[in-house]
């Protein structure tokens, strides 16, 4: 017997349907959200001539992408039987890792460029309020997928919620490269964190596409 819900969480006595449901919650957030983000950054960031910025855009349509994926996982959950539900959920690891490396390619692209043509973005206060609204809100998304993919034992809203944790640290550099842009002039600090951000990106496709290789539950 399903029970009241208390701020939109299922609280239903089926404790498994609830935390999917909870799942599929979060990543439809994560879709819509990011996509408006994701828009916004990029369209300021062009403008701006920041590769912090767009760099940060595209993670959100990656992010986007990488929420849709998790939708994809569990949309007719129940109706899978356990072999397609692991097939389903290697499947949807690997995406999720793959959207890492895009990621991270086109950042060091693009970082490298810039400090090699010494193409100076201008200042940004629109990257900074960009940046400090993504902190907030990634922070929530970080630690609900973390708890929720634990309770399902769901390798991929585990690895989903590592591609919203770099979502933070991509915030967080965010503010470091534009702010210091902004208020100190020091263009290359905006490259120079795009090349940090690539490289954490490597690194957490890798280690997705080695989760992909575990047993999935």
């Amino acid at each position: 017997m399903a029970k009241a819900s208390k701020g939109g969480i299922c609280c239903s006595d089926d404790n498994d349907k609830c935390e999917h449901d909870q799942a599929l919650k979060l990543a439809y957030f994560t879709v819509i959200y990011n996509i408006i983000e994701g828009i916004v950054s990029v369209v300021f960031g062009a403008g701006a001539g920041s590769i912090a910025l767009i760099g940060f855009g595209l993670d959100s349509f990656v992010e986007s992408l990488s929420g849709a994926v998790i939708v994809w996982r569990f949309t007719r959950h129940k109706k899978l039987n356990e072999k397609e539900a692991l097939n389903k959920e290697k499947r949807a690891i690997r995406l999720v890792a793959y959207s890492f490396f895009f990621l991270a390619a086109y950042v060091l692209y693009e970082s490298s460029s810039k400090l090699y043509f010494k193409e100076k973005p201008t200042q940004s206060m629109a990257g900074i309020f960009i940046a400090g609204i993504s902190i907030v809100v990634m922070l929530f998304l970080f630690s609900a997928k973390q708890k929720t993919g634990k309770a399902i034992n769901s390798r991929s809203v585990i690895v989903d919620s590592k591609q919203t944790l770099v979502c933070i640290f991509l915030s967080i550099a965010l503010l470091i490269g534009v702010g210091l842009n902004f208020v100190f002039g020091f263009w290359q600090a905006d490259p120079l964190v795009g090349i940090l951000i690539a490289l954490f990106l490597a690194k957490e496709g890798y280690h997705a596409l080695k989760e992909e290789k575990l047993d999935c539950c």
